[in-house]
């Protein structure tokens, strides 16, 4: 297995971070090379290689592949659905042109793998509320969703045109107790925790009854690591798979973790994130993932809930 040499692009980020770790612990530190434009995470420090990368500079990046003999990348570098309305042209470019340049490298390179994550942000208000399908009516609203979907089509056409081994999740809303929320809609399911830890009380910015597809942070990553060990023959999708764990709305979520705080109060005030939580579906069915690779969470809503708790606690 040490033959691999795997490149993690963002890996300060709210995925990478904890991605890095398990793959450092699968391939060796040194086999796994993180990278991004911020300041290494604290967590990563002294763990393995990290090097200083801008995956819009193409050169640097190709330079980078060639001299560390990369074999697999691991591309996270995004900007998120609710940062992404802010800006929508820079969210556009740094979102698409990013994965292009990475696709263009593994293409010359002849690169084993390449792994970029797509979104339930793809779905938009014509898609199916409920067990959302894999194939669907996909009309999304926000330029974060657009430029997934978009890149959803860039990987299967490097993949049938240039036979690029690239693979992709559909994430929903992921919720961790290691990194700092990254301006996503669902990151609401990240800040209760810590404002019920600390002031008992929450400010919620969607509606209670706004049901999103959510997941465990070790539900994703594992996820994310089986979808790359499986065999390429396994691998039926070439857009991006849908994978769920636990759908839940912000009444819910708070229901829950008054079973461990009893004294929390939770308030909500919607804002411009409401309109694109209202677009997405509140459960995705993830059939397509199950038969091809064997895909199931092992997270619900109690034992999420228990276990961010104790970790949070036992972090402050």
């Amino acid at each position: 297995m040490t033959k691999e040499k795997i490149l993690v692009i963002g890996a300060s980020g709210q995925i990478g971070v904890e991605l890095t770790q398990a793959l450092r612990k699968m391939y060796g530190n040194a086999n796994v090379v993180a990278s991004d434009l911020r300041e290494e995470n604290e967590l990563l420090k002294g763990t393995g290689p990290y090097v200083s990368l801008d995956v819009m500079n193409k050169e640097m990046l190709h330079v980078q592949v060639i001299r560390q003999n990369i074999t697999q990348i691991y591309l996270l570098a995004a900007i998120l659905s609710a940062t992404g309305e802010k800006n929508p042209g820079l969210a556009w470019h740094l979102n698409m042109q990013g994965l292009l340049n990475v696709l263009d490298i593994a293409r010359e390179e002849k690169l084993q793998k390449v792994y970029w994550p797509s979104s339930i942000a793809v779905f938009g208000p014509t898609s199916p509320k409920q067990n959302c399908p894999q194939q669907t009516i996909i009309e999304p609203i926000t330029v974060y969703g657009i430029s997934k979907y978009a890149g959803e089509f860039w990987c299967n056409y490097f993949n049938r045109r240039f036979g690029v081994d690239v693979r992709s999740l559909r994430y929903p809303g992921l919720i961790s107790y290691k990194s700092a929320p990254g301006g996503g809609t669902t990151d609401y399911a990240i800040e209760i925790f810590h404002e019920a830890l600390e002031n008992k009380k929450y400010k919620c910015f969607l509606k209670e009854d706004t049901y999103l597809p959510m997941m465990y942070m070790p539900d994703a990553i594992r996820a994310t690591i089986e979808l790359m060990e499986a065999p390429a023959n396994k691998i039926s999708i070439r857009t991006s798979y849908n994978i769920s764990a636990i759908s839940f709305s912000p009444n819910e979520i708070a229901t829950e973790i008054k079973k461990h705080i009893p004294g929390f109060k939770i308030s909500y005030s919607p804002d411009y994130r409401q309109a694109i939580a209202d677009s997405w579906p509140q459960s995705i069915d993830d059939s397509t993932a199950s038969a091809d690779w064997g895909w199931k969470p092992e997270y619900d809503l109690q034992k999420t809930t228990k276990d961010m708790l104790l970790n949070l606690k036992n972090a402050g």
